[in-house]
């Protein structure tokens, strides 16, 4: 299905949805990442002062190549989902419900075992718990959040305590360890009621939507296949038990690429680290409400206060323990971009490119996601999508110069959509 309003821009071929014609040139950047099926597919949202201005999609959401991506597709978007869980915080936080400087111990009676009581809010938000390393657990425990969540409550914090070290898949459970302490509520349930909810749209699931949503969720179209080497998974498996494992005691546990392979098993947990479904229209509305005083298609998602606050100045780039020694920046639960100068503001980026952001300064916030893994296209989906930003960013001021219409609300709103 096409979409189109008067004084929309002309859309590339294959690219489904509607677009200011301030943004015509990102939209064709957008269009170009997708040439061929082997390329699977995408959808970029843009948010302008909190209305949106291009809401498009292309490509196909299958492995086979035979499934239009489509206005309810959404994709894995692995790391991005850390964006969510922290604004899931800061939703509590608003309301008064959570102190970024008060000890997680305070609400979490059991995460002050093994010397953990001092450790803050604001800490673990910011990667500097000291609890990255995933310290030997299996496949069964990974998919048992709250059997993670009891696991890091008990276990003490390693010598990375207050140290830059990206907690890659223990940073979920950590948060809903403390949302479910202060609400009863699982980061499911939260991510519907503080996230989707607030924001209208259907598109926004921690794990596999439901039976009956109107979201969908994209087939990963690689890797499906793995070479096997003997031996490997011993090594790595002894290797990220090592105290000083770093990045890859963060994310390696036995069977580690049978989740993302087939129907994919890892959506069948809830990982809040790594496993929300989300179209980009949901992540372009949550950052676009950062980006507009915490409004964003006339919902109030955060106050001004909180707002201002999630806003504030990143810490300096600092070599990452968890990331290879990537400079990172975080800031209570986004990061800047680790190279200086070349996209301000903040967001979160996932495994193979799919990310949220926010420009404050510029009224922007901005969606992209797509069902590209570990491809032979990684490092272009990682960092290729910065030329399409900037793009973005230039079709921004043209549209303030000239004026611009805001585009209809595409996508299922919220509640669920049940099947008929």
């Amino acid at each position: 299905m096409s979409y189109g309003t008067a004084g929309g821009a002309d859309l590339p071929k294959g690219v489904r949805g509607v677009a200011d014609p301030a943004f015509t040139w990102a939209v064709r950047s957008f269009a170009a990442l997708f040439p061929h099926r082997r390329f699977g597919g995408g959808a970029m949202a843009v948010y302008l002062d909190g209305e949106p201005v291009v809401d498009v999609w292309t490509g196909w959401s299958d492995r086979a190549g035979q499934k239009r991506w489509d206005a309810d597709t959404g994709a894995m978007v692995f790391s991005a989902t850390k964006g969510v869980a922290a604004t899931v915080i800061h939703r509590l936080a608003d309301r008064g419900l959570v102190d970024y400087d008060a000890p997680v111990a305070e609400y979490w009676r059991d995460f002050g075992a093994n010397g953990k009581a001092d450790i803050t809010v604001r800490e673990v938000l910011s990667h500097r718990a000291g609890l990255s390393n995933l310290r030997g657990t299996q496949a069964a425990q990974i998919l048992d959040h709250q059997q993670m969540e009891e696991v890091l409550a008990a276990a003490p914090a390693d010598s990375l305590r207050g140290k830059p070290a990206y907690h890659a898949l223990t940073y979920g459970w950590l948060l809903s360890g403390l949302a479910r302490s202060v609400t009863g509520s699982g980061m499911r349930d939260l991510f519907r009621n503080e996230i989707a909810a607030p924001l209208g749209t259907d598109g926004m699931h921690l794990g596999r939507p439901p039976a009956g949503s109107a979201t969908r969720e994209a087939e990963i179209i690689g890797p499906q296949k793995l070479p096997n080497v003997p031996g490997l998974n011993r090594v790595a498996h002894r290797l990220a038990g090592s105290p000083r494992s770093f990045a890859l005691g963060s994310i390696y546990f036995p069977t580690i690429s049978e989740l993302i392979v087939g129907d994919t098993p890892m959506l069948d947990s809830e990982m809040p680290a790594a496993n929300a479904i989300s179209t980009a229209r949901s992540l372009a509305r949550m950052y676009g409400a950062m980006a507009n005083g915490g409004e964003a298609g006339g919902a109030r998602l955060l106050s001004s206060e909180s707002v201002a606050a999630v806003c504030g100045r990143r810490r300096d780039l600092t070599m990452d323990r968890g990331l290879f020694g990537l400079p990172m920046a975080f800031h209570l639960g986004y990061h800047a971009s680790p190279v200086p100068g070349v996209l301000p503001g903040f967001g979160h980026v996932g495994l193979g490119g799919s990310h949220g952001w926010a420009i404050p300064n510029e009224g922007l916030g901005i969606g992209f996601v797509h069902n590209r893994l570990i491809t032979p296209f990684l490092a272009s989906d990682q960092v290729g999508f910065l030329g399409t930003a900037n793009l973005v960013r230039r079709g921004a001021q043209t549209a303030r110069s000239r004026g611009y219409r805001t585009v209809p609300t595409l996508g299922a709103p919220y509640p669920l959509q049940t099947a008929a």
